[in-house]
């Protein structure tokens, strides 16, 4: 049997799900009005450290309905569980649903009010007195944190490569703290029926079976008497792939008052409470010899990890630790990781989620060793690369395909830093930033379902939030089938009606939920097969997919899928033995694919004051096959523009009282369309040989490369000084100023 004719995949589609956002035609989850809707608000800790003593609580106030701390949750709660990576020991320190007998930051909630409106439950969070006894918070983690994680590997003759180096390059680098900082914050809406004893839960997050999964373990509750519900998403990065500790406290009132609640987290809250990313500090060791050829790295990452450990706190300083040897082919790595507690916030996924802090890391450390070689930065990175795939590194990762020579060439084509002139009184630097990331791995499910009137209906456990999957999958699907893309729907987010699955993070729903929609159609085809032979009394063999979603036997006769359809609904038509319906559940597993690429930049550095103009930024990316290139350059230049931030303007900062002193957009910065630049974009494609589509992942390569990239130009325009981002103008202006001194 023949496929269709291609033709969708790779077109650049506009997306569908446009018209309705701009039209202001969707539900996000503050939305969601319910009959008898009570609202909650919480209080929390102006303390980055203390022991709680008491709550007191107000007897009476306007519009109060309860106030319930950890007092009252008692024994129905239990914090939610933690992820361990392989091989790392974790400290049994997760975070509570609500303070009891101590909070370890600025923010952590102590007890949750429900009121008739979120105005009166803020007035009464007010009015809830908590007795403290301050203690001495944790700040510096590299100086005086317990350790909440513990990694480490080595693979090759280490030492052996280090003694017999004919150079070695020892750089320190800091990546600061960030603000996920979606459009919408977090969220949720509990609802609880006491007669079928089922609770739903509205959550703005990621997907739906995890948080299902989440707060059935939090809750001690069977999943099966929980339902999750995700409506339109404003956003998330990261920051909402596990559910807050918050929505736990929600479920209960909701419980306990046999009334809908509701909590809506305000800007401030966000930033206090909502887990944060990065924060690490790496030092790295590269030996090479005398011609520049790579033998060996040790790296030792500090990771700042707050007061608790939220489900996936874990996963990105384990990720950077996996990175550590980037694109290039060194033989002996040795690699360790602390993972610290402080008084802070606790960290998590934030777009890259471990993968900015590995390629910034070892890239400057690979210009720095140019420097030392006097060797131009571009050819040592090219004869130290990775050329055969697969490719097994010394920390345990397999990379199933790139063309990293072929990103780099195609980075500095685009780059042409020949041209540049920044005129006087400037200093201009050029830097490149290569990165490899893990995306996709583990399963995704789906089930297709071909209406009878040839409707074609999508049900997928990858869900979105902003990245465009109802376009992208639709194309999938239609290109498979031959119809339209039109033809096609979309089911997505509750957790009753689509199948179960892992989820959208890591930029894996085209790999892995495109791969899942794929086997799923591809049975659907084989039963139409069948089906059409029955109708046209010919051998399946002969039969062939033609333009139109039709099947043409040899003497000329066709089926549309639209007969088939009909069809597949009535038993008198169907072969012997046959069920009927048109539709199939498949579920999809691989190990993980690796994307990767090569980001250019060039600054410009005013002497006078520091200001640093960014001239040029080109983004080169190797996701494999793309489905939809304006989706994929639009996913490009958002991953762009948040490492464009964190190279320029972004740093969470905390006092030594551990209060947090960016707590709002007038102290943390954010880039906005009239500060981006003009971005060159190219793609580079290495199919992936582990899935049906050839795919691999486009969402955090901006996110990834760009920082590396121009920490790189700055250090380049700074005559060789590495300094830590974000690079604003009275830091460049005293690095200028130190070395002209």
């Amino acid at each position: 049997m023949r496929a269709p004719a291609a033709g969708l995949i790779g077109q650049p589609l506009v997306r569908r799900e446009d018209e309705r956002i701009l039209l202001g035609q969707t539900t996000y989850l503050d939305d969601i009005e319910l009959p008898g809707l009570a609202h909650a608000a919480f209080v929390r800790s102006p303390h980055a450290h203390a022991r709680v003593t008491a709550v007191h609580v107000p007897a009476d106030a306007p519009g109060l309905v309860a106030v319930i701390s950890a007092d009252d949750l008692g024994d129905r709660v239990q914090p939610f569980p933690v992820q361990a990576p392989p091989g790392m020991d974790t400290a049994d320190e997760p975070h509570p649903v609500l303070a009891s007998g101590e909070v370890r930051y600025v923010g952590q909630a102590v007890a949750l009010v429900v009121a008739e409106s979120r105005g009166l439950a803020e007035d009464v969070a007010e009015l809830v007195e908590v007795d403290y006894e301050p203690l001495e918070p944790l700040t510096n983690p590299r100086r005086d944190g317990p350790w909440l994680t513990r990694w480490a590997r080595s693979s090759g003759d280490v030492d052996g490569a280090f003694a017999r180096a004919g150079h070695v390059v020892r750089v320190s680098h800091t990546i600061p703290r960030l603000v996920a900082s979606p459009m919408e914050t977090r969220g949720a809406l509990a609802m609880f029926d006491p007669g079928s004893g089922l609770l739903t839960m509205w959550l703005s997050a990621q997907d739906p079976h995890r948080p299902l999964s989440q707060l059935a373990h939090a809750l001690k509750r069977p999943q099966d008497t929980i339902r999750v519900i995700i409506p339109d998403v404003g956003g998330a990065f990261g920051s909402k792939g596990v559910v807050a500790p918050e929505c736990a406290a929600v479920a209960i009132a909701a419980i306990d008052l046999a009334r809908p609640v509701k909590w809506a987290e305000d800007r401030l809250e966000n930033f206090l409470a909502a887990y944060q990313g990065r924060g690490v500090e790496v030092d790295v060791e590269l030996a090479l010899d005398a011609d520049g050829r790579m033998l060996a790295l040790r790296a030792r990452i500090f990771a700042d990890l707050g007061g608790y450990l939220v489900t996936t706190t874990a996963i990105p300083s384990h990720t950077t630790a996996m990175l550590m040897t980037g694109v290039y082919d060194v033989e002996a790595a040795d690699v360790e990781l602390v993972g610290l507690q402080t008084h802070r916030v606790p960290t998590g996924p934030y777009r890259g989620a471990g993968r900015p802090e590995a390629a910034y890391a070892l890239e400057l450390t690979v210009d720095a060793a140019a420097r030392a070689l006097g060797m131009d930065p571009i050819e040592l990175r090219r004869m130290n690369l990775v050329s055969e795939f697969p490719h097994k590194t010394p920390l345990g990762f397999t990379y199933d395909s790139g063309d990293y020579e072929r990103c780099l060439d195609r980075a500095v084509e685009l780059a042409d830093f020949a041209t540049l002139d920044a005129g006087p009184g400037r200093l201009v630097g050029r830097g490149v930033g290569m990165y490899v990331e893990r995306a996709g791995g583990q399963w995704e499910s789906a089930h297709v379902t071909v209406e009878p009137d040839g409707r074609v209906i999508v049900r997928s456990g990858s869900n979105p939030h902003g990245q465009g999957h109802d376009t992208v999958f639709a194309q999938i699907a239609a290109e498979r089938l031959g119809i339209e893309p039109n033809d096609v729907v979309l089911r997505f987010g509750d957790s009753a009606v689509v199948p179960r699955g892992v989820g959208t993070f890591a930029s894996r729903s085209v790999a892995m939920g495109g791969s899942a929609i794929v086997l799923a159609i591809d049975e659907i085809r084989d039963k139409c097969v069948k089906i059409a032979a029955h109708l046209l009394e010919a051998e399946e063999d002969e039969l062939a997919w033609t333009e139109g979603a039709m099947l043409r036997a040899g003497d000329g006769r066709e089926v549309s899928l639209g007969d088939l359809a009909a069809a597949a609904y009535n038993s008198s038509r169907l072969p012997t033995g046959m069920e009927p319906g048109l539709e199939a559940s498949a579920r999809f597993s691989s190990e993980q694919v690796f994307s990767s690429g090569a980001y250019a930049a060039a600054v410009a550095i005013e002497q006078a004051t520091g200001r640093l103009e960014l001239l040029r930024l080109v983004a080169v990316d190797d996701a494999g096959v793309i489905v939809n290139p304006l989706l994929a350059e639009g996913q490009v230049i958002g991953g762009i523009a948040q490492g464009l931030g964190a190279s320029l303007v972004e740093e969470v900062v905390y006092d030594e009282a551990g209060q947090l002193q960016t707590a709002s957009y007038a102290d943390y910065s954010l880039m906005t369309a009239a500060e981006m630049p003009h971005v060159a974009t190219a793609f580079v494609v290495s199919p992936s040989p582990l899935n049906p589509l050839g795919a691999k992942g486009i969402g955090e390569g901006g996110a990834i490369g760009t920082p590396a990239a121009v920490g790189n130009a700055v250090a380049n325009a700074l005559g060789g000084r590495i300094l830590d981002p974000p690079y604003t103008a009275n830091k460049v202006w005293h690095a200028i100023q130190e070395e002209t001194s």
